[in-house]
């Protein structure tokens, strides 16, 4: 099976063409060797992919005959990949959350009808009539 194919069977991928690309890239290692998309696995094959900054291992139990079910998936990898890996993704999603606070910069419509309200309040506050 072409390994494009297979990252696509097993859900690493949501389309056949974004597993391409990624191939491509030279986001997809295959027995430690950049792979193009065509390139076929075998049972025991080591799988190296490269998305949203992990680097995860696989290594091929089974060949699916199409895509599978989310729940059918473990029948055909084993994920190898180590827990390092996913922690650092998590210190680097923290990191960008320290430096750039959400809602700062250009205020949202929510933001300004907050605004609007607590203006127009405070100036129906200030005019009222005077006895």
């Amino acid at each position: 099976m072409r390994v494009d194919k297979f990252l696509w069977c097993i859900r690493y991928f949501k389309t056949r063409s974004l597993a391409t690309t990624a191939c491509k890239k030279g986001q997809v290692k295959v027995n430690g060797e950049s792979a193009k998309p065509s390139r076929e696995v075998f049972r025991q094959d080591e799988i190296g992919v490269r998305k949203d900054q992990i680097d995860h291992q696989l290594v091929v139990l089974e060949l699916p005959e199409s895509r599978v079910g989310a729940k059918l998936v473990g029948l055909y990898r084993k994920d190898t990949t180590p827990k390092e890996a996913f922690e650092h993704a998590e210190l680097v999603k923290m990191a960008k959350q320290h430096y750039r606070k959400g809602g700062t910069g250009r205020p949202t419509k929510k933001d300004r009808r907050d605004m609007e309200e607590y203006l127009f309040d405070t100036e129906t506050e200030n005019t009222a009539p005077e006895e």
